[in-house]
């Protein structure tokens, strides 16, 4: 179905509210979802919420954040999530960072028990857009093999860095360290589609293209053995160094009667205590010109920076509304029945 940005936002925000967050965090939680729609990235949209509502239901994440600093040290601080919104929790420790970059050049926020906050750039690009390279890895519930293995132990441990890159939207990185995110799998099986070859495995160790058995089995690193090992240094930087779950200590938003465990990394840097911020945004509008310029590959049209695509879906899903799957607006319906929220017709 067709419904507009602002409308699906105040419908899903309406939700959360109904399920007990304080509107200004039930109205985040649903931008940050709506965002990743607008993106172009369904599979960390909406899709989403009825995963979310179903934790606060069962009461491992918490309707009202009370997330607590437990060390404050100038450039570095870490926080005890308290298992509330993760969300919330990321919004408010990247611009944490941020201040604290203002201040002494580079801010680190360590997180621990906090939970799924669904698609990073959101957050890093908060950074960027106050003038702050901005970094942020989460680690997640088992999705991949060691590499040589056959059973689930390590999370797809995403990640995002985004940089201000003057008059262009900001370069944006926000990736997954298997050959695509779980949630796409999870879109798939939505929408009652097969996966392309390569991207899990079966329970049994086959290749599969059936989303159902490929959420059964294994999803793939990307790059092989160097996805394993990126996402295992990622589980360092957001599980190990916060105290946070670790490996299959974490639960996935899915999970929905686990606590999550999940830790998070967030990385600050003032772009201009190194150097003015005009003279760097310069240099990155001459990156992105040079990288523009190489010549095409066939089948190309145009090299795209990161971060680029992004910014033309929104632009394009706010100007013609945003296309929902039937089963995603089913679920959400199926929410708003069990929270008596009154849901349009589809």
């Amino acid at each position: 179905m067709k419904i507009f940005a602002d409308r699906l936002r105040d419908l899903v925000a309406s939700l959360y509210r109904a399920a007990g967050l304080p509107d200004e965090h039930a109205f985040l939680i649903s931008d940050t979802l709506v965002r990743a729609d607008l993106w172009g990235h369904s599979s960390h949209g909406v899709m989403r919420a009825p995963w979310y509502l179903d934790r606060v239901h069962h009461g491992v994440m918490q309707p009202v954040t009370n997330a607590v600093r437990v060390l404050d040290a100038g450039a570095i601080a870490v926080v005890d999530g308290n298992e509330g919104v993760g969300q919330v929790i990321a919004r408010d420790c990247m611009l944490d960072a941020v201040a604290r970059s203002k201040k002494h050049g580079v801010g680190v926020v360590s997180v621990r028990n906090s939970n799924h906050h669904g698609a990073l750039g959101y957050f890093t690009r908060l950074a960027a857009e106050r003038g702050c390279i901005g970094m942020l890895a989460a680690n997640g519930g088992p999705a991949m093999a060691p590499w040589g293995g056959r059973q689930m132990a390590v999370g797809t441990n995403p990640w995002s860095i985004a940089a201000p890159a003057g008059q262009h939207p900001p370069m944006m990185l926000d990736i997954a360290n298997t050959v695509v995110a779980r949630g796409k799998i999870f879109l798939a099986r939505q929408k009652g589609t097969t996966i392309p070859e390569g991207w899990a495995i079966d329970k049994e160790g086959n290749p599969t293209t059936d989303p159902v058995a490929a959420l059964a089995g294994v999803i793939l690193p990307m790059a092989e053995h160097k996805g394993y090992a990126i996402a295992l240094m990622m589980d360092v930087l957001s599980g190990v160094l916060s105290g946070s779950g670790i490996l299959t200590e974490v639960h996935s938003p899915y999970q929905t009667d686990r606590k999550s465990r999940s830790g998070h990394f967030f990385l600050a840097l003032n772009v201009e205590a190194f150097g003015p911020l005009a003279a760097f945004e310069a240099r990155m509008e001459q990156m992105i010109a040079e990288v523009k310029a190489v010549p095409t590959a066939p089948g190309y049209e145009e090299i795209l920076y990161p971060g680029e695509l992004e910014a033309r879906n929104e632009a394009r899903h706010l100007k013609d509304g945003l296309d929902l799957p039937e089963k995603s607006w089913t679920d959400l319906r199926d929410q708003a029945k069990r929270l008596g929220v009154d849901w349009p017709q589809a």
